[in-house]
């Protein structure tokens, strides 16, 4: 036998065994993947976004399928659909999925803050951040270089005025924004959030009205006029504590800068998202 035919007829035979081997291997390592996860996860949107607080839509999904104590209704982007059609799947009464939008903590618009400098780098909320804390002249606040509308799946950010804004018919509170925001300051708000506070700047009242006059300067008047003691200034900075909260507004008139609004009212992008 030549030695051309003998390396041929080796490959062949070792190819042949190593098929075999994987072939008893699969069998015998396979992880049965429960038939009811399966199910479930056709019925999430496949956005992987973690906003029900696990890896993923399949990770949500085993979940679901292994603990009777997780809740069919975490999906945010999947919304009282999804929710339905797990209850179905598991044989419980269907829960209300609670709708959550993102809102853009920051009133930072061109009217009211000014340009430090005048940044020609790469258009990236992440890339201006790197250079001395972004262009803004508060770097706490929105960038608007548009991070946030370029990861949106559902065309509900934009850039309007400066910075970013939600529109709250087309958000489904994925949450793939406040993981992109490299200042933080997005957040994901469900119905139990009353009022907002929006800022997110944590310096000193005098340095706040310096760089942006609709900033929080922490001057306390809406914790004394709260009745429920549901607010305080943490950090400089007013926060709320929706489990007290009633609604009242009583912190929205006395807010000296205005920055505390209605749950709802925030600047909000028009029902067709402008490029920046």
């Amino acid at each position: 036998m030549n030695t051309i035919a003998f390396a041929v007829l080796s490959v062949t035979i070792i190819g042949m065994v190593c098929a075999v081997l994987l072939s008893v291997a699969s069998k015998i390592m396979a992880v049965q993947m429960d038939e009811r996860a399966a199910l479930i996860l056709q019925c999430l949107p496949g956005a992987n976004c973690g906003a029900c607080g696990f890896s993923g839509c399949a990770g949500y999904a085993d979940a679901l399928a292994s603990d009777s104590g997780v809740k069919g209704n975490l999906c945010t982007p999947g919304g009282v659909r999804a929710a339905v059609e797990i209850a179905a799947i598991l044989g419980i009464a269907s829960e209300s999925a609670d709708k959550a939008n993102a809102v853009v903590h920051c009133l930072g618009s061109c009217e009211v803050q000014q340009k430090k400098m005048d940044y020609k780098g790469i258009p990236s909320c992440v890339a201006a951040k790197e250079l001395y804390g972004g262009d803004g002249s508060c770097s706490f606040g929105c960038m608007g270089y548009g991070d946030c509308q370029v990861v949106c799946p559902s065309g509900a950010v934009c850039i309007e005025n400066g910075i970013a804004r939600i529109n709250s018919r087309l958000c489904t509170g994925c949450g793939l924004c406040v993981k992109t925001c490299p200042n933080r300051l997005i957040t994901i708000e469900g119905s139990g959030a009353k009022v907002w506070v929006l800022c997110h700047n944590t310096e000193r009242g005098a340095e706040v009205r310096k760089k942006c006059t609709a900033g929080c300067i922490g001057c306390g008047r809406c914790v004394r006029e709260c009745q429920f003691d549901a607010i305080a200034v943490e950090n400089n900075l007013a926060r709320i504590d929706y489990s007290k909260c009633t609604g009242c507004g009583s912190c929205i008139e006395v807010c000296v800068t205005h920055c505390i609004k209605p749950a709802g009212s925030a600047p909000e992008s028009a029902d067709t998202p402008i490029a920046s």
